[in-house]
């Protein structure tokens, strides 16, 4: 029995509460190099340090804000719409990529087709892209890829700036504040060596370091070319750490829309990812036609139990898992047929590790 009150893409909306300003901060954006690199962060405010005579005034911290458009009081969030595409331009000026006229494979053109799923579908009618092959083109898109030609990107120097948390600007409004906060900006100045356990984090993350970790393969940008509304973000050992959160439906509890909430209620405190681990029903429609994700890289692994019960679910584990799976227990290779029936439906919509 499935209890679970129906979704449709017509009365989809967002808690309003989690788009409401968090309280003693206000959404800023640093800019880059170039006008369209904008890095979302949190200005906190903080209250006065009392002084024999008077008070000192205390500069605001800032923090690098994961909650997307959602808490910026200028936007009008309608997720049946989808969010702004900020990187569209960047790939868009690489020219290594072309628009297709939709999914390339059968199970995704089929489910495309069905009017009996209509009503689950956003606004959204986004095509999807692929890499372009021949010529001096390489076929590859990644960011890894870029590293290691070594073209920084601006998702790479999105990233450096969103490491820094302007602890520079910081030090310095300090400094400026009084004798107590000159005293406390030399201390958070210092740092003991202590035991670095092989990492090397510089002082200063720029955008070449960035470029340098990835190349070496120590780092990673989860930035596919069919998620342009994301919000380039690192994962690796030398730069902050990063918090994922786990989501998802099932077939006897929990509705997309309440799917929806806990995103943007994840995001809202912190998630730098959102895993997507649903075993519902229309899986392909839910995962393709959330835009409201946009914000965030997604991974999305269709698995929902234990690691150890997942070998006896193959059919819910990620699609490219089930898709190898299916060919170890015929003793085949991973044929074509399967990658384009697993792999490729949810690498155009913009899934990250499929």
């Amino acid at each position: 029995m499935n209890a679970n009150p129906k979704f449709l893409s017509a009365t989809a909306t967002v808690d309003e509460a989690a788009v409401q300003p968090l309280p003693n901060s206000r959404k800023i954006y640093v800019t880059g190099s170039r006008p369209d690199i904008r890095v979302p962060m949190r200005e906190i405010s903080q209250s006065d340090t009392p002084a024999m005579f008077g008070s000192e005034k205390n500069p605001p911290i800032y923090v690098y804000d994961t909650s997307g458009p959602y808490t910026d009081p200028d936007v009008r969030i309608d997720i049946r719409n989808g969010l702004e595409t900020p990187r569209l331009p960047w790939i868009l000026e690489r020219n290594d990529t072309e628009e297709l006229d939709g999914p390339t494979s059968e199970y995704g053109r089929q489910r495309l087709n069905d009017p009996a799923l209509a009503e689950l579908r956003f606004n959204l009618h986004r095509k999807p892209r692929r890499a372009k092959a021949g010529g001096n083109l390489s076929g590859n898109v990644t960011q890894m890829h870029y590293a290691r030609k070594g073209i920084i990107t601006p998702e790479m120097e999105y990233i450096a700036i969103r490491e820094n948390l302007r602890r520079q600007e910081y030090l310095e409004q300090l400094k400026a504040s009084g004798p107590m906060g000159n005293k406390l900006a030399d201390l958070m100045g210092r740092q003991h060596p202590g035991q670095s356990f092989g990492a090397s984090i510089p002082a200063m993350i720029t955008p070449e370091f960035v470029r340098d970790e990835v190349a070496r393969g120590r780092a990673i940008i989860p930035a596919n070319i069919n998620h342009p509304e994301v919000e380039p973000m690192i994962i690796g050992r030398n730069f902050l750490v990063k918090i994922n959160a786990n989501i998802g439906n099932s077939a006897v509890t929990s509705s997309i829309g309440e799917e929806v909430e806990k995103m943007t209620w994840a995001i809202r405190w912190g998630g730098d990812n959102v895993m997507d681990l649903s075993t519902g029903k229309n899986i392909h429609e839910r995962q393709g036609r959330r835009p409201d994700l946009g914000n965030l890289p997604r991974h999305a692994d269709r698995a929902g139990r234990a690691g150890r019960r997942l070998l006896h679910h193959p059919r819910r584990r990620a699609p490219a898992i089930r898709a190898a799976d299916r060919q170890a227990h015929d003793g085949h290779r991973l044929a074509r047929r399967l990658h384009h029936g697993q792999v490729v439906p949810g690498a155009s919509q913009g899934i990250l590790l499929v």
